[in-house]
């Protein structure tokens, strides 16, 4: 006859297997997610420069000014994008930060 595991063993045999079956938490930063993030950074960057420049180049044209408010407003749009950027990247920590919250508070309810 062989002695049946005990009840402590089947406990913790059963939560490793349920741990390891589990998906990848929500907090878990997957390379999708990343991508994303990243472009996102780029396009504010980029949109803002564009911006300045399209800017520039028009009232250069309609004032004649040419290239004086082309190279003012590329550093405007520049630094618009830059203040873009960095309020975006502040907005993506505080939502990974609260879903790190959502995360620990639901793991140390299951525990």
């Amino acid at each position: 006859m062989t002695q049946e595991p005990s009840l402590e063993n089947l406990k913790a045999r059963v939560k490793k297997a349920q741990q390891a079956n589990q998906p990848e938490s929500k907090s878990g930063l997957n390379e999708r997610h990343a991508y994303g993030m990243a472009m996102r950074l780029v396009t504010e960057l980029v949109s803002g420069l564009i911006v300045g420049l399209i800017i520039g180049y028009f009232l250069d044209n309609i004032l004649g000014t040419k290239p004086w408010l082309l190279i003012v407003f590329i550093f405007l749009g520049l630094g618009a994008g830059i203040v873009n950027v960095m309020r975006a990247a502040k907005q993506i920590e505080e939502e990974q930060a609260r879903t790190r919250e959502e995360a620990d508070k639901a793991n140390s309810n299951e525990g």
